[in-house]
């Protein structure tokens, strides 16, 4: 099956039992526990807390595994298992690069030469000698550009360990450090080269560019909200928060709001933040530090890396000749359906060679093999469960369990199980700290229910992604990476109390999202 049709199986096989409406058929509830298996087997590994999220990854693919075989409701064997599995290793192959590549890179380049500051002291000056206007700006600039584009170039809280590198000078207690920490993560759709956004466009069978403009309302809805709570905090920390400041730095977000959405349309989501950031970061960079020739130099040397690997990106994705070429050259797709791999055009490729030929450049070619070490170990797991999840999504789908879940969903409530959605995947998100979990669980079940409904196939697909990652932000993994880095351990509850109210409101936007795609779409 492919498309549409890997999502709408016909029933075949479906156990039914008639409740006291015979025109209401539902799955017997035995089956339709034993269709949540998965589900529920990760949920209590991972809340065991003794069982990594690989681990819970492989119970979950071990226990779909011969829950199709069994209950499935569309034949399914030894031949659909094997092509079902190796459908999700191809996912998993074409996104692993970018998420070791990315890791590559960054390491490599980060090992400047240009050692005779630190990269915080470099980009923030001394703390004790600036204006409260100074650093307010550079604590927004830490928070709301740096920090992301340092996640959306390697992932794995990058860009919290940025922003708090930037902004630990500036006397915040840690309670409010770990929230402007938080704060870097707010664009997590785009984060690692997009990776996520990736996966979840390959499990849609939807173009990635366009999950990712779709992805752009809710995302510009949440930053009002990550705005009021960056207010708050600084007024909780006894910092102004002048109307005009506020004003100011609106402008700054919309500004990059736009960009992105271009960059995201034009480029893809793997190097949009990148390209829309970039820029942005230099500009204000200059306007505010308006720094002398030497700061500048330095500064340069540090992020020549960055500047060339994504003005290569954005030339191979902008010049029709050039992208044919690179993407036509040793071409493999397997699946029509699914992602092609053209090694010559995937950005993990250029993560890659560009982190091979910083090395060179800077005569550092002794640090190749230990940081592609370093890239594995820190990587490993985040490529492990990738994998893992997609040949899950896939089992399920093949055997027809998720079309058949779907089904029974829209016979229950119709156009109102869109509903369900930001709930259960919200749920997820927080609890995994990530969107690929959910996705691999609802993503197939998702698309199927908006075929039944006839809703927007894009618009569903990024309410199911948006739901997961964005609401990622309040997980006890990612509050616990930022108590460390903010030396805020202990603090969590605290936090988590200040962060109720803004998790609430997302939920709320979540909500209103799937109102409008249920009634208006």
């Amino acid at each position: 099956m492919t498309g549409l049709a890997a999502y709408c199986p016909q029933g075949r096989g479906v156990r039914y039992h008639q409740r006291d409406d015979p025109a209401f058929p539902i799955p017997a509830s035995m089956t339709y526990l034993l269709w949540s298996m998965p589900a529920f087997v990760m949920v209590l590994a991972i809340c065991s807390g003794r069982v990594s999220m690989t681990n819970a990854a492989v119970l979950g693919l071990l226990s779909a595994i011969p829950i199709a075989f069994t209950t499935g409701p569309t034949a399914f064997g030894i031949e659909q298992l094997s092509h079902a599995l190796t459908r999700g290793f191809w996912i998993g192959a074409t996104i692993a690069p970018y998420i070791l590549g990315g890791l590559f890179f960054w390491r490599i380049a980060s090992h400047s030469k240009v050692q005779t500051e630190s990269a915080d002291t470099a980009l923030s000056g001394a703390s004790a000698t600036q204006s409260p206007l100074a650093r307010r700006r550079r604590l927004f600039f830490a928070c709301f550009l740096v920090g992301p584009f340092a996640e959306a170039a390697t992932g794995f809280g990058a860009g919290m360990l940025g922003t708090v590198t930037l902004i630990r000078h500036m006397g915040f207690a840690p309670r409010h450090l770990m929230v402007f920490g938080l704060l870097s993560q707010t664009m997590i759709p785009w984060g690692a080269m997009g990776s996520g956004t990736l996966l979840a466009a390959a499990y849609a069978r939807i173009p990635a560019s366009v999950l990712g403009l779709y992805l752009m309302v809710p995302i510009s809805l949440f930053m009002m909200i990550w705005l009021q709570l960056f207010w708050r905090t600084m007024r909780a920390a006894g910092w102004e928060v002048s109307k005009g400041e506020c004003i100011r730095e609106t402008a700054w977000i919309a500004t990059g709001l736009v960009l992105l959405a271009f960059a995201t349309w034009y480029l893809g989501p793997e190097t949009a933040l990148l390209a829309a950031y970039g820029p942005l970061i230099l500009l204000r960079y200059l306007v505010d530090e308006k720094p002398d020739l030497a700061s500048a130099r330095k500064a340069a040397i540090r992020a020549m890396p960055y500047v060339a690997l994504i003005s290569a990106l954005v030339l191979t994705r902008l010049l029709p000749p050039l992208k044919d070429v690179l993407g036509s050259i040793f071409r493999i797709a397997p699946f029509e359906d699914l992602p092609a791999w053209s090694p010559l055009f995937h950005a993990g490729s250029w993560l890659l060679a560009g982190g091979v030929v910083t090395a060179w450049v800077r005569r550092q070619a002794q640090l190749i093999p230990l940081e592609a070490t370093a890239a594995w170990v820190t990587g490993k797991h985040a490529v492990l469960t990738v994998f893992l999840f997609a040949m899950m999504a896939e089992v399920l789908s093949a055997a027809g369990i998720s079309g058949a879940s779907a089904q029974a969903m829209f016979a229950a409530l119709h156009e109102k199980a869109i509903l369900v959605t930001p709930l259960i995947s919200s749920a997820f998100g927080i609890l995994t700290n990530s969107g690929n979990a959910p996705n691999s669980l609802f993503m197939p079940s998702q698309l199927a229910l908006a075929a039944q409904a006839s809703l927007s196939l894009p618009a569903v697909a990024a309410l199911q992604h948006v739901s997961g990652t964005a609401m990622s932000i309040f997980s006890p993994v990612r509050m616990t990476i930022a108590a460390g880095m903010a030396h805020g351990v202990g603090q969590e509850r605290l936090v988590y109390r200040a962060l109720l109210p803004y998790a609430a409101c997302c939920l709320a936007v979540l909500m209103l999202g799937a109102l409008y795609i249920a009634f208006f779409m």
